[in-house]
């Protein structure tokens, strides 16, 4: 059961481009690399619940369900991400789910 004080996050990344990931660059390709590194390390830690790429049919896009303590800052671990790090040219977009429903 999560603590009292959790709140959850869902973050959405919104590519540089509709054509993205499909003419994906080589640099491109790299930054994705180490975006996937540093959310499974958010995974192995207890920071995000899951994420991944969604097959949005207007287009792909990705999203992460973050499970986030009073001493979080979610607007650090977006921040922090290599896509943002590194300008890859995308945005993170980040929406408070104040009535997630969650198992135990």
């Amino acid at each position: 059961m999560p603590e009292p004080d959790t709140r959850y996050y869902a973050f959405k990344l919104v590519p540089p481009r509709p054509s993205f990931p499909a003419d994906i660059t080589e640099a491109e390709a790299a930054i994705m690399a180490e975006h996937v590194a540093y959310w499974t390390e958010l995974r192995d830690g207890g920071t995000a619940v899951a994420f991944g790429p969604v097959a949005d049919p207007t287009g792909v896009w990705g999203l992460a369900i973050v499970e986030a303590g009073p001493d979080t800052d979610v607007n650090q671990l977006r921040e922090n991400d290599p896509v943002i790090r590194r300008g890859l040219g995308a945005h993170v977009e980040i929406y408070p789910m104040p009535n997630a429903v969650v198992r135990a």
